[in-house]
């Protein structure tokens, strides 16, 4: 193997001049196909830097480098080397034929030109270079060859392709889980100890007309239950719940483009929710698939308080990010009390500011109407789920949500985040029972929560995650409810959990993890909730 800078000298020395003014010549140098020098085959269709038009420009090239005068004859006289996107030239590189063969290539297609554009061409340069060419005559011609075999292989790839605008990518993931311990209905049953082996299947496809825009399809199907019911808490709730017994259904279609240089617009045809345009800020959050195992340390609370259809903004600006939203659960339902603007919505309005960049803050705030559960926390913070099981009829309500989260990379191994909300909701109607009413009143949910990442420990690729908090709960509430029944939420109730994601290969992850609760659905009866899962998503 030569080295780059010993092909510099000997091409710049074959074509360094004497002295006197060469003879132009008439006839051209046998055309060949081009291939800039310093590149390698399979560089050839791109140009990161450049052709360079002072040796100068090059950091790693000093005037004292023993091939300095070489190089610089080369650039100055014929320009037919290019360097790397640093600005080097990196000459102490093993260098093989083929390299040598390519950049001999690019310095006889810069002859040819100067020839045929009459410039002034020393005759002993271009036999020196014909010498060189029936050197390396054929790899030369094995230039041509594999240049004409990649045209075909590259034709034959458009030809058979998926789509030539559409990007296909898939994700299976399934959960060996099951709850160990718990109890629920005030200590009174136990809750079901069953090993359960459910999955969630996605085929997402990213489609651009422009470069700049996505229409965006995702084809999901699962039978990965949810754990609220069976718990009496939506407290277990794993992220990646996919109860649809297998049936294929088209979960989320949107089309997002630029409308400005600084604003992107979502138009959000089915499925859509608040973390399609809005940043989390949360690490940890990789939709189920990733990072937390639960729905509620994937994300803030607040970010389940809409779904469907709707339209949405993000602009930014530096290091401001600004998000609102509006959606609506039933908003191709064309029934009385439905649509877009007369039935259940929920609206977002989120300030990221980026103090540094591995500090980021988040305010939120959230307003909507029948969009108050979140399916985490207790049955109370749920409260149309909550008075549907309890009293046969779902109340209607309205919410006003404020949130503030912060996510801050200490280092490149650990990352502190966290969240804090207060929901402040009221009932727009009264319930009317056998023989009492429940009348309207207000209730405040808080919830917040503390997460440690370690992303890449041991190996690139891994994640290690611990979550603490609490889920949503009713702190106070106004609503009186007949026979005895609480109003709020009396005890207290963490949330534990941990995590370490190991990240087989590419294309394989293996999570295993556990989640502890005590007190379940903040109720000191019911003891305390610990369930284990085990994760494995497979993506392409």
């Amino acid at each position: 193997m030569l080295k780059k800078l010993s092909l510099v000298w000997g091409l710049g020395a074959l074509m360094a001049i004497a002295g006197g003014e060469g003879e132009a010549l008439a006839e051209p140098v046998d055309k060949i196909e081009r291939l800039q020098f310093g590149q390698s085959l399979e560089d050839m269709d791109s140009n990161p830097m450049g052709q360079i038009t002072n040796v100068s420009e090059l950091r790693d090239v000093q005037p004292t480098a023993w091939a300095y005068e070489a190089l610089k004859s080369l650039v100055e006289r014929y320009g037919c080397i290019v360097g790397y996107p640093d600005r080097t030239f990196r000459g102490d590189r093993a260098l093989s034929r083929w390299e040598f063969a390519a950049g001999l290539n690019a310095c006889m297609n810069v002859m040819e030109r100067l020839i045929q554009e009459n410039v002034a061409v020393l005759r002993e340069d271009v036999d020196k270079l014909k010498r060189l060419a029936q050197e390396f005559q054929g790899e030369l011609a094995a230039l041509g060859t594999r240049i004409d075999n990649l045209e075909v292989r590259t034709a034959y790839l458009e030809d058979h392709q998926f789509s030539t605008t559409t990007k296909l990518s898939g994700q299976v993931v399934t959960a060996l889980s099951g709850i160990v311990s718990g109890d629920k209905n005030n200590g009174t049953e136990s809750i079901t100890r069953n090993t359960t082996l459910g999955y969630r299947t996605r085929l997402e496809l990213n489609t651009s007309f422009r470069g700049d825009d996505d229409l965006f399809i995702r084809l999901s199907s699962g039978n990965l239950e949810d754990y609220g019911p069976i718990a009496g808490t939506f407290q277990p709730v794993l992220g990646a719940t996919e109860p649809e017994d297998g049936n294929l259904s088209n979960s989320v279609l949107y089309y997002t483009f630029p409308a400005t240089e600084n604003i992107r617009l979502w138009a959000l045809g089915a499925g859509g929710a608040f973390d399609d345009f809005t940043n989390t800020i949360n690490v940890l959050d990789g939709d189920g698939a990733f990072g937390a195992l639960t729905a509620f340390g994937t994300r803030s609370p607040i970010y389940f308080l809409g779904e469907g259809t709707g339209a949405a903004l993000q602009g930014t600006w530096d290091r401001l990010q600004l998000s609102l939203g509006y959606l609506a659960p039933a908003g191709n339902d064309p029934s009385q009390g439905e649509g877009l603007f007369n039935g259940s919505f929920g609206t977002i309005a989120q300030l990221n500011y980026d103090f540094s960049d591995n500090l980021t803050l988040a305010l939120t705030y959230g307003y909507g109407y029948n969009t108050l559960d979140t399916s985490t926390g207790s049955q109370r913070s749920n409260f149309r789920y909550f008075t549907e099981t309890t009293f046969g009829e779902a109340a209607k309500t309205s919410h006003n949500a404020y949130g503030a989260a912060f996510s801050w990379q200490l280092s490149d191994h650990f990352v502190l985040g966290g969240w804090g909300g207060l929901t402040k909701a009221r009932t727009l109607n009264s319930i009317d029972l056998v023989d009492a009413s429940i009348g309207r009143g207000s209730l405040d949910i808080w919830n917040w929560a503390v997460t440690l990442a370690f992303p890449d420990i041991i190996k690139e690729g891994n994640m290690a995650g611990i979550i603490v908090g609490m889920q949503p709960w009713v702190s106070s509430s106004s609503i009186v409810f007949p026979d005895d029944v609480a109003s709020t939420d009396i005890d207290s109730s963490l949330h534990l959990e941990g995590f370490f994601e190991w990240a087989v290969n590419d294309n394989l992850s293996i999570t295993p993890g556990i989640v502890v609760v005590p007190n379940a659905d903040y109720n000191n009866a019911n003891g305390t909730l610990v369930m284990g899962v085990i994760r494995t998503t497979f993506s392409f």
